[in-house]
């Protein structure tokens, strides 16, 4: 039969509990010793009695304490323990052997439940409850210890840390337990949120982790640069090929490319079969000047390796050439949760979005077309050639377009890139992306290559 929780009375921890007997067991010990040697008086019977009682009746009422109040009522006991600490040690007429065990019993516990902070008050409440006992009773000190009552007094005092021993060690063993539990649950957790990530843009990732970005259902608007590309010639390409094969290849194709869209800050927002689309300037802005240049230069960086890919395809027997198209285009945007509540996507929509795809619908193999917002930004960075104005689809007006030719920084007197491309003949060398320590094996490569072309005939 289920019970509602909240109607029940909550149980005491039973550590506090049994501990507390064990400690009241030593008193009754050592006051049963002095009935032994004394004779039976009202004050060491009493004592005795309240000693074996006492735990028991404060269990009872703690129990009928709800969770809020029990942790301001073990403190109200430890206080009446440290209290009672004082009153036995003038009872036992300041005997030196149990005064100092029944001290080291409350400074025991005082340390276990709160530290220094807790000893010295424990140890302040007994020497209150030491000094209003002693002027009530007016004992007559005995501080030599007779060996019965020392007896009584180390047993029970041996017997209450053995049992707290005990207690400890048990809570350390759950305490464990519990340990590895969690850092079990954390690893699978992490395994999951890993696994999770690769469906969402490292950006969007973090900030949701981070609590930056809520999972509801909203959007702001934000001036971003959008950026989309496919590859020219993949179609053709796909209904020669294997379906496996064309996996592998579209597959390493989108992994380069998602590489460098990261290595300059873009968030990946989509695949749709070989096409890509980027943004930047969200979840992480540093600006809309930044952000359109980061994601103009990414864009020449993926034409530059896209020579690369071809090379490494090309030695796997695939001769058509594949070039890859792109289209930016920067304005304001609405960006955030779009969907369902069980099912969303983080995106953008606007403007912007549809004139990037439609520039680069109508880029040609291997070229890359801006909007005039986008040129406006970038023009001190990368170097453009004005295209004139376009008829865009789905626009009323023409639209003023730019061919992007490179980063001027390349373009200067020293460049620091070569390439050239003829039948039989590919070659794409990028100083600044070689290693020292390659230097020489590519020195070599190239003078090989030079001595095969001067020694063949070629009819």
């Amino acid at each position: 039969m289920n019970l509602d929780t909240r109607t029940q009375p909550v149980r005491p921890p039973l550590e506090g509990y049994y501990s507390r007997v064990m400690a009241y067991l030593c008193v009754a010990l050592v006051f049963a010793a002095l009935a032994r040697e004394q004779g039976l008086t009202p004050i060491t019977g009493g004592a005795v009695l309240y000693a074996l009682i006492y735990p028991h009746l404060m269990r009872l009422i703690a129990r009928w304490r709800n969770k809020g109040q029990r942790s301001q009522f073990n403190l109200v006991l430890l206080a009446l323990d440290a209290v009672h600490t004082g009153v036995f040690i003038t009872l036992c007429q300041f005997s030196m052997v149990p005064s100092l065990v029944f001290l080291l019993l409350i400074s025991f516990t005082a340390i276990i439940i709160g530290g220094p902070l807790y000893l010295f008050s424990a140890l302040l409440l007994a020497l209150t409850g030491t000094m209003l006992s002693a002027a009530l009773l007016t004992p007559e000190p005995q501080f030599a210890s007779s060996p019965l009552l020392a007896f009584c007094s180390l047993a029970g005092g041996g017997i209450f840390t053995v049992v707290m021993a005990m207690f400890i060690y048990r809570q350390g063993r759950h305490l464990e337990q519990a340990q590895e539990v969690i850092s079990a649950e954390q690893e699978k957790a992490a395994t999951l949120a890993s696994n999770l990530a690769k469906y969402l843009s490292p950006q969007v990732w973090e900030s949701i982790f981070s609590g930056n970005q809520k999972v509801t259902l909203e959007t702001r608007r934000k001036k971003l640069t959008v950026f989309f590309s496919d590859i020219r010639g993949f179609t053709e390409l796909a209904e020669e090929m294997e379906a496996e094969a064309l996996t592998d290849l579209l597959n390493n194709y989108l992994n380069e490319m998602s590489r460098i869209a990261l290595q300059y800050g873009g968030t990946i927002d989509k695949f749709i079969g070989d096409s890509m689309m980027v943004f930047f300037g969200d979840p992480v802005s540093r600006g809309a000047k930044q952000d359109a240049e980061a994601a103009v230069s990414m864009a020449i960086a993926m034409r530059k390796h896209m020579k690369v890919l071809r090379q490494q395809w090309r030695s796997q027997g695939i001769t058509k050439p594949l070039e890859i198209r792109m289209g930016l285009s920067t304005g304001y945007c609405t960006v955030g949760n779009f969907g369902a509540d069980m099912r969303m996507d983080y995106t953008i929509i606007g403007r912007e979005v549809n004139l990037a795809s439609r520039l680069e619908s109508a880029a040609e193999a291997g070229e890359i077309l801006i909007s005039h917002e986008t040129w406006s930004l970038t023009k001190d960075l990368v170097m453009c050639r004005d295209k004139g104005q376009l008829n865009v689809k789905g626009f009323s007006r023409p639209m003023q377009i730019y061919q992007v030719v490179g980063l001027r920084r390349d373009l200067g007197a020293a460049p620091t890139f070569v390439e050239h491309e003829l039948p039989g003949f590919s070659m794409y060398l990028d100083t600044n992306g070689i290693r020292n320590y390659d230097k020489d094996e590519i020195v070599k490569a190239l003078e090989l290559a030079a001595r095969k072309l001067r020694d063949k005939v070629i009819i």
